[in-house]
């Protein structure tokens, strides 16, 4: 039993809000929400919270500025019922790529919604894998980022483990390549590079040549989000084009937007692996996508919060910057 924690979902949320209810062991707090008919959305909370430990789930997903506000609007209802903290969850975090001042007179909307979500009355965001870990310093607020890395190492090391010689990680470029490097020091294998530019806003980015061998072995690339799919089968092609053998990708947000899904199809590329951040339509479901539920790893986050316990003790190596 779990006392005065209590959990309720936005609309697009809440198969996933009922898994970490389930995982814990909590009822989904019950509320209403709908548009009127000029468009304005309506909240409501249907129970009482006062004095409650609060958490609220939002997914984004298209579309994006429908869903903020509607969190936005269920936080400031939940603020006004008087309880005692309220945790805003989103485990994608909303324009987390639009993080830094690029290009001249264009706006950080990464920090500009972190400032909504306190505003609206959140007391701590609970996220997971930030496109830029810098955005926790955007959230004038306690915030916990989680991480997939358990999940996903967990997913390939008994393929690896078979031969570890036979796999490779692999970076897609220069910036990810600390990140690959952890992932490869966790399952044992080598590290590839992929030497990459990209060019203006169009999500274009040219691969040129790989660094590393990676000649007839299985090689696996780690990213925090795949979105258009460009970047990830620009890579696919460069390392075939070198001798590649089986090539699977693996990332922490399937946001999978655009043509995204007929990239995929590309039989160059073996299977997907994503986890459930982002709820995966029907339409967008292919054999070869595999989704890993993190649910639990949320519930196990919201129950230490809860109590006053570290978040960083849920994974492996927690001691290590991750």
């Amino acid at each position: 039993m779990v006392n005065n924690l209590k959990i309720f979902a936005c609309r697009s949320a809440e198969d996933f809000a009922q898994k970490v209810c389930d995982e814990i062991g909590v009822e989904l707090g019950q509320k209403e929400a709908f548009k009127f008919k000029n468009d304005n959305t309506f909240v409501r909370i249907l129970e009482t919270v006062r004095e409650d430990d609060i958490f609220v789930f939002q997914t984004v997903q298209p579309p994006v500025d429908e869903r903020i506000m509607e969190l936005l609007i269920t936080l400031d209802a939940l603020k006004r019922a008087s309880p005692r903290r309220i945790t805003a969850v989103v485990p994608y975090y909303p324009y987390a790529r639009s993080d830094k001042k690029d290009q001249p007179r264009v706006p950080i909307t990464s920090k500009l919604v972190a400032d909504l979500l306190v505003t609206a009355g959140a007391d701590r965001v609970l996220t997971c894998d930030l496109h830029n870990p810098a955005i926790q310093g955007f959230i004038e607020a306690p915030s916990d980022q989680l991480r997939a890395k358990d999940i996903l190492t967990n997913y390939f090391r008994p393929m690896v483990n078979d031969d570890v010689s036979k796999f490779v990680v692999v970076a897609t470029d220069a910036g990810s390549s600390k990140n690959a490097y952890k992932y490869a020091r966790r399952l044992g294998t080598e590290i590839a590079l992929i030497d990459k530019q990209r060019f203006g806003n169009d999500d274009k980015a040219i691969a040129s040549h790989v660094i590393g061998d990676v000649k007839e072995k299985t090689c696996i690339i780690f990213d925090d989000e795949i979105d258009t799919a460009g970047s990830m089968m620009e890579a696919v092609r460069v390392l075939k084009d070198n001798g590649a053998g089986d090539i699977y990708a693996a990332c922490t947000h399937g946001v999978l937007s655009g043509d995204a899904i007929e990239k995929i199809k590309n039989p160059a590329l073996k299977e997907l692996v994503i986890t459930n951040t982002i709820p995966l339509p029907p339409e967008k479901q292919l054999d070869k996508i595999k989704v890993l539920d993190i649910a639990p790893l949320f519930g196990k986050a919201i129950l230490n919060i809860h109590r006053g316990q570290a978040v960083g003790d849920l994974f492996e190596d927690h001691k290590m910057e991750f």
